[in-house]
């Protein structure tokens, strides 16, 4: 109900793209909600579309919002499916750029994802971004309570990296570009920087990095406390990410960042 006011106070400030996460009313063991065309996302991107249409709206395309157990995909017992979620994700997506999202984001972790359901529905433009490099990480805690998409039991580490694995990382992106991926992600990004350089290194398609709710939520809690610059410590995050080889970077401090920019404090 105040998306409105959010897009253009993001708008004005220049932001020039924004990630849609939702979360329903209603949550089932398949996620039925992240898929269905009057989900709260879908109903989000045609309400922006209308309102802001030069917005660049991006879909995270993931069931584990919308699962009352909280795991990114169809379980079989305590463990998810990965083939079984497969054809689930694929609607998330086709749906969401249906609604209007201008590029769909694959953050599910799922072996064989980044498939061909938006050329077969005639979607052959709309880029496709790949959380390949997405780690089991400490730093996702304060999304996860926003989102209500902590798992319900166990943790994510059948599906998501180890984050002692360099080498996996690398592998997973390697195969995200294979499947035709436009764009390959390392997520986190503050304690990733190595790899965010390595994957520059081996691919020639941009490389987007994730500044996760646990960077965030660490910064501003240290600074409130005092301990801190906080626009100072927000700025050198940023210009590490970029320096590590980053294209894209998402992050909750754009709107800050941006005004930085104007100011000439990061280039």
């Amino acid at each position: 109900d105040r998306m409105e006011e959010k897009l253009e106070q993001l708008s004005k400030a220049g932001i020039g793209g924004v990630m849609l996460f939702g979360i329903p009313d209603h949550k089932d063991e398949l996620g039925s909600g992240a898929y269905a065309q009057d989900g709260i996302v879908q109903q989000g991107f045609r309400k922006a579309k209308e309102l802001f249409p030069d917005l660049y709206m991006i879909g995270d395309v993931c069931m584990c919002e919308y699962t009352s157990h909280g795991h990114c995909g169809v379980l079989c017992g305590h463990d998810v499916d990965n083939d079984k979620t497969l054809e689930l994700l694929q609607k998330t997506a086709l749906s969401q750029v249906q609604a209007g999202a201008d590029m769909v984001a694959h953050s599910d972790m799922m072996d064989g994802r980044v498939g061909e359901i938006l050329d077969k529905n005639g979607y052959i433009n709309t880029p496709i971004m790949a959380y390949s490099a997405k780690f089991a990480s400490a730093f996702y805690g304060p999304f996860r309570d926003a989102a209500e998409s902590a798992p319900a039991f166990g943790d994510r580490k059948t599906y998501q990296m180890d984050y002692h694995n360099r080498r996996e990382a690398l592998k997973e992106v390697d195969q995200d570009v294979l499947e035709g991926a436009d764009i390959v992600m390392v997520k986190p990004a503050m304690a990733y920087g190595d790899l965010i350089r390595e994957v520059k290194d081996m691919t020639d398609i941009p490389v987007a990095a994730y500044s996760v709710s646990g960077e965030y939520s660490m910064v501003k809690t240290t600074a409130a406390a005092g301990f801190i610059d906080e626009t100072s410590i927000m700025c050198e995050m940023a210009v590490s990410a970029f320096r590590a080889g980053t294209d894209i970077y998402i992050t909750y401090f754009a709107e800050e960042l941006a005004k930085c920019m104007d100011e000439g404090r990061i280039g």
